[in-house]
């Protein structure tokens, strides 16, 4: 429940660094292929074949998760943070757990408790200090561009994909499941790298382009999305969006440590909002 955050968080920082040095599209389609070849190494030849068997029965399902955690999710991420800053990031998606928790209520009849509910709202009002810096006049002063119309919907699908996620069970292991919705993925996003290929060149690729896309295979590709899944498994799509929460907390370690950026004082007051919280919410 903590680590996962920080996992999940890194790929801002990685979207971020992204710009100048390799295209959207093709970013999120070679984290996914490694991501895909490490997870089929980890599963053997017996996990390769009952996915075979298992993605008959269930590939239109794994299509449409694909489409919304991979495609989605993934590189319509990348191209909103060219014309976008981080807070307009955080501020959209501190809507995606409050949203899947009501869907989650509506379709999966998880009842959230009147504890949890306060944890989600204190968590929630700490995102929001570290989004307006200590001063809530900040928020009103946020300006819109075109690159959050592609944010906004990376959070719709994201709310879309935890809750079908758990809404449509499955017979295969968690990583046999995320090998398929990856290639579901791969299957709409491949398409569409080609043509940014012939529409927009990418930059020509070079070491940094390349960890950047082992980075994002590994840290916020292949350990967070397995996390996350087992982490709804354990409980349940509205808790475990709560964890999203973390991200600004983990966000500004990570900017401090690699991007040099020092975090302020209402990081810390956003932390003691928001650390307390998750914990409040998620217990037992």
């Amino acid at each position: 429940m903590w680590v996962v955050p920080a996992m999940w968080s890194s790929n801002y920082i990685i979207a971020r660094s992204a710009d100048g040095v390799i295209a959207p599209h093709l970013l999120a389609s070679g984290r996914w292929l490694l991501a895909g070849a490490l997870l089929m190494a980890f599963l053997g030849a017996p996990g390769v074949q009952s996915l075979r068997r298992a993605w008959r029965g269930e590939w239109r399902h794994t299509l449409v998760l694909g489409v919304l955690g991979m495609t989605i999710c993934g590189a319509w991420l990348y191209q909103g943070a060219r014309s976008t800053s981080a807070t307009n990031i955080a501020l959209l998606y501190a809507a995606t757990p409050v949203a899947i928790a009501a869907l989650s209520a509506r379709l999966l009849h998880e009842q959230l408790r009147l504890r949890q509910k306060a944890g989600a709202a204190l968590a929630l009002a700490g995102v929001l200090f570290v989004i307006a810096k200590g001063d809530l006049a900040n928020l009103l002063e946020v300006r819109f561009s075109s690159g959050d119309f592609w944010v906004l919907i990376c959070t719709v699908s994201w709310t879309a994909y935890s809750v079908l996620l758990k809404l449509w069970p499955s017979r295969m292991g968690p990583g046999e499941r995320l090998v398929a919705i990856i290639a579901g993925g791969l299957l709409v996003l491949l398409p569409f790298t080609l043509l940014e290929a012939w529409l927009a060149p990418s930059p020509p690729l070079g070491a940094h382009a390349a960890a950047l896309v082992v980075l994002a295979a590994v840290l916020p590709g292949v350990l967070s999305y397995s996390a996350y899944s087992y982490l709804q498994r354990e409980l349940g799509a509205a808790r475990t969006a709560l964890m999203l929460y973390l991200a600004p907390v983990y966000g500004a370690l990570q900017g401090w440590a690699i991007l040099g950026e020092v975090p302020g004082w209402y990081h810390v007051v956003g932390a003691a909002l928001i650390l307390p919280s998750i914990a409040l919410a998620t217990r037992k």
